[in-house]
């Protein structure tokens, strides 16, 4: 993974009621140097992530119950509260968690982490409680921040439960306390709250590369490990092209032309991924496959259908170029009337209600 990485755990608590927007985030490997996990039942926690990834780059997971369609807030919180008792009882024992989906995340590759969860009954939401006890001992040593939303209790309970689920992280600073009477302020909240945290440096575009195929440019978040530190010095001297062919239905891989260090370990692919394969190899997945690879990184905000076209999947070979930032850049758009538009695509089409991709807002990257 990449030797500057943010990963801060911010653990939003909200009030109850239900969460009915539309699920944005999946889990992801390397998309950013900080990793936010997060839980949202009401969707105050959902705001302040996409508050919090658009003042800093960021990978995110979202938490979710195994249970779909829960109301954890009906009857006085009756089913949330129940929730929170079995695990009061038996705090050590896994039973007592009620189960989330499962989570495919290579905390290895981090330094730092963000969680977002609700407050429920003056406690820490039961799903990242779950999530904190089955995944807590994997951030041992990490610097963790710590966010708290709530309609008006205080979050001392909350702070308490990250604290007992997490004994062995490094706490990069006290938890920002998100309620209704400051919620408006959130940005410069949380803006102020980052510049006081103890956390590593973060420089993203150092750790980013561009992918071309046919005259289409992504770009590529990679990790930090010896393989993407010889990739970036190659990268330096100049383009990388080699000749890439599908392979399996859910690959297309070529030689590079040279050997890479490896640091192999088995991996399931999700689309977008970038592998190395016996040192001099290069993968990239529209599909998933579970093999020995060595991460480079993924591609920054594609779909699955985006990835096929990208890649030409299924077309035979193609030639693929990786280069050091993209060949050309979008740093400020204007409409006819001199106003910027909310986000920009790499393809220069204006939206103001974004999709995943990777945009250009008020002069800046943004990855959704």
């Amino acid at each position: 993974m990449y030797r500057q990485i943010i990963l801060m755990l911010v653990i939003l608590m909200t009030g109850c009621s239900a969460d009915n927007e539309t699920k944005a985030y999946t889990p992801v490997q390397s998309n950013g140097s900080t990793l936010v996990v997060f839980y949202s039942y009401t969707g105050d926690c959902r705001a302040i992530v996409n508050t919090l990834t658009n003042l800093y780059q960021a990978d995110v997971l979202e938490i979710e119950p195994q249970e779909k369609g829960l109301k954890y807030d009906a009857n006085n919180y009756a089913l949330g509260t129940q929730l929170l008792n079995a695990i009061k009882a038996n705090p050590n024992e896994a039973s007592s968690y009620p189960a989330i989906d499962p989570v495919n995340v290579a905390f290895g590759n981090y330094d730092n982490v963000v969680v977002v969860t609700p407050l429920w009954w003056s406690q820490m939401a039961a799903p990242m409680q779950t999530f904190l006890f089955n995944y807590g001992r994997q951030l041992a040593g990490k610097h963790v921040a710590l966010i708290v939303s709530s309609q008006s209790s205080s979050i001392g309970g909350v702070v308490n439960d990250a604290k007992r689920l997490l004994p062995d992280v490094v706490w990069a600073g006290d938890a920002l306390w998100i309620n209704r009477s400051n919620r408006s302020r959130t940005a410069s909240l949380v803006e102020e709250w980052l510049a006081k945290l103890d956390l590593k440096s973060n420089n993203m575009e150092s750790r980013t590369i561009s992918i071309t195929i046919d005259g289409k440019t992504r770009t590529v978040s990679l990790v930090d490990n010896p393989a993407t530190q010889a990739l970036l010095s190659a990268l330096q001297q100049g383009t990388i092209s080699y000749d890439a062919d599908d392979y399996g239905g859910f690959e297309k891989v070529g030689a590079l032309g040279r050997s890479l260090p490896t640091s192999d370990e088995q991996i399931t692919t999700e689309p977008g991924d970038i592998m190395l394969y016996n040192g001099n190899q290069l993968v990239v997945f529209y599909g998933r496959n579970s093999w020995s690879y060595t991460r480079i990184g993924k591609i920054d905000g594609a779909t699955v259908d985006d990835l096929k076209t990208f890649l030409k999947a299924g077309s035979g070979t193609v030639r693929v170029t990786l280069s050091l930032g993209m060949p050309t850049a979008i740093k400020q758009v204007e409409t006819s009337d001199g106003k910027s538009p909310v986000y920009v695509a790499l393809s220069g089409v204006r939206t103001a209600n974004p999709t995943k991709g990777v945009y250009i807002r008020d002069g800046r990257k943004i990855v959704k």
